[in-house]
């Protein structure tokens, strides 16, 4: 099968459906069969989504995407993503389970596992930001400046969904690289090319624990990201991996442990802003560096630098030390004052389903003129599908497991606080396999694992007279497909809500930054984990 893969969209659809059809022609091909886009799609449907975009106001631009929502234009190819840190996230939150966003263009969700063709492909939204992990979606319109930016931040319960699938996939795709990801690639030229780059890699900030525990557990043959703009390709051979197998449990004990108290680091370089083609390039007064992200982060002291090749033999350990409070001082400290421990995780035997033994990781760099934004491959499946003959054309199809695993967590609220801690894979297995006789009765048997082509417009089109600074902020909107999908699996849609109650929240206003708020406020919180930057300053 013929893919294509786009690192960052940045609203520049028309660029990428071009460079694609020059590419097929250089190649000799007659076209693709699926294009992946790493995320920051922005989704912008009319000038009012721009106020829930993170993106400073005077860099603010419409894109070309609303020309393929109204429908004056149509994707050539279909077009999967995940969610970035620049998305209008009033749009995607229509969408948590996934969903047409315009015709043939697909987004898949918070997290996801869906089918094309023989492809199995799993997707997780958001980058790493480790206080907000175990927090629920809690962001509602009109949103804060806070909330602008913590709701592309990846959740733990989002994460642990896709930890609960026992059976292998092909592609999995994350916005943020996996952390640790750096190590097992050229990391030196790497580090060349982007400098500001090592004293992360070195104190373990660098990219997602969440996608690093995802990619872990199941061991795709490829995993593609985005992000931090540039080229980068590595291999994860977990035949000889030296760690241990990772837990489906509680993944954040380890991230809490390592990571002590999330402090402001006064040291922090903003990186993002593009290096050029080399470590030595002049820089490009096209670059827009925008501080987008501005949180706090787990000052680290990195070792000192090796020396020798390139292998990931010989990488520098990542390692954290926590500056502030001394042990001492902390002993003389009340009861009420100590983080609680988090409970011990099982050790589950890893799925004797999840077979392959190398990841290939690539991270393409974002539309613009020479730059490598673009990869076009041959793949073939290594799950276990169905075979499809070329007399059928593929689509979009549901997984039978990761529907199973929805309507396991069905019960949960993922809006409200608290979400319940992770029972553990022993408890959640046998409720998995009874929903996934459920499934086999009720979609499998009735031939409604397709993918149903249900695009509606739901937001108004764009209307260049509004201009790109409207005060209104965006209206909320029950997504038609959100609907329809959750009660075809027969679970509650809490992406709903009535007039009045969104009236009302409209009424008081977005929430106060920093605590305040909307009947109380919800403020920006702190969990465990705070380790793992995520990087949200480019643009």
């Amino acid at each position: 099968m013929r893919i294509a893969i786009e690192g960052c969209g940045h609203g520049t659809l028309h660029d990428i459906y071009a460079s694609i059809k020059k590419t097929c022609q250089v190649r000799g091909w007659d076209g693709i069969d699926l294009l992946i886009i790493g995320g920051d799609f922005q989704a912008v449907r009319n000038s009012y989504d721009l106020n829930a975009m993170s993106v400073p106001p005077k860099y603010r631009a419409i894109g070309d995407f609303h020309e393929y929502y109204s429908g004056a234009r149509t994707a050539p190819y279909l077009t999967l993503f995940v969610g970035g840190n620049h998305e209008a996230s009033n749009h995607l939150w229509e969408l948590y389970y996934g969903g047409w966003v315009a015709p043939n263009i697909y987004y898949l969700g918070a997290a996801n596992v869906i089918k094309y063709g023989p492809l199995r492909i799993a997707g997780l939204s958001g980058i790493w930001k480790g206080y907000h992990y175990r927090r629920c979606h809690d962001e509602r319109l009109p949103y804060g400046s806070d909330e602008v930016k913590s709701i592309y931040h990846v959740r733990e319960l989002d994460t642990r969904k896709l930890l609960q699938l026992r059976t292998q996939v092909d592609i999995g795709i994350s916005h943020d690289w996996p952390n640790g990801i750096e190590w097992k690639g050229d990391w030196k030229q790497l580090f060349r090319f982007k400098p500001h780059f090592e004293a992360d890699a070195k104190s373990g900030r660098l990219g997602s624990m969440a996608a690093k525990y995802v990619m872990d557990r199941l061991r795709p043959k490829w995993w593609f990201a985005a992000h931090l703009h540039c080229k980068y390709s590595a291999v994860v051979n977990y035949a000889h991996e030296s760690e241990s197998i990772p837990s489906t449990t509680n993944p954040l004990a380890k991230a809490s442990s390592e990571a002590g108290d999330v402090l402001k680091n006064t040291d922090e370089i903003d990186l993002d802003a593009d290096a050029g083609q080399s470590a030595k390039a002049t820089c490009n007064d096209d670059e827009i560096d925008l501080d987008m992200d501005e949180d706090d982060d787990v000052t680290g002291t990195s070792k000192p630098a090796t020396n020798g090749g390139s292998s990931n033999a010989d990488a520098p350990q990542a390692s954290v030390e926590t500056k502030g409070v001394s042990s001492d001082l902390r002993d003389q400290l009340p009861a009420a004052f100590t983080r609680p421990a988090l409970p011990p995780a099982p050790q589950p035997q890893f799925p004797e389903a999840i077979t392959n033994e190398r990841t290939h990781f690539l991270a393409l760099d974002k539309c613009l003129p020479q730059r490598r934004f673009l990869q076009l491959m041959d793949v073939d499946p290594i799950s276990a599908s169905s075979p499809v003959t070329s007399d059928t054309p593929c689509r979009l199809t549901y997984d039978k497991e990761w529907l199973a695993i929805l309507r396991t967590f069905a019960s949960i609220n993922p809006l409200t606080s608290p979400i319940p801690p992770d029972l553990g894979e022993s408890h959640y297995l046998p409720l998995i396999e009874a929903e996934e006789a459920w499934v086999e009765e009720y979609f499998v048997k009735t031939k409604q694992m397709s993918i149903p082509e249900n695009f509606k417009i739901t937001a108004p089109t764009y209307d260049p007279s509004v201009g790109l600074h409207p005060k209104e902020h965006p209206q909320e909107y029950t997504n038609p497909q959100t609907v329809a999908f959750c009660k075809l699996l027969g679970i509650q849609n809490f992406f709903d809500a009535s007039e009045g109650e969104r009236e009302e929240r409209n009424k008081k206003g977005p929430p106060v930054d920093g605590g305040g708020g909307r009947g109380g406020g919800r403020g920006r919180g702190r969990g465990f984990g705070g380790r793992g930057r995520g990087r949200g300053r480019g643009y």
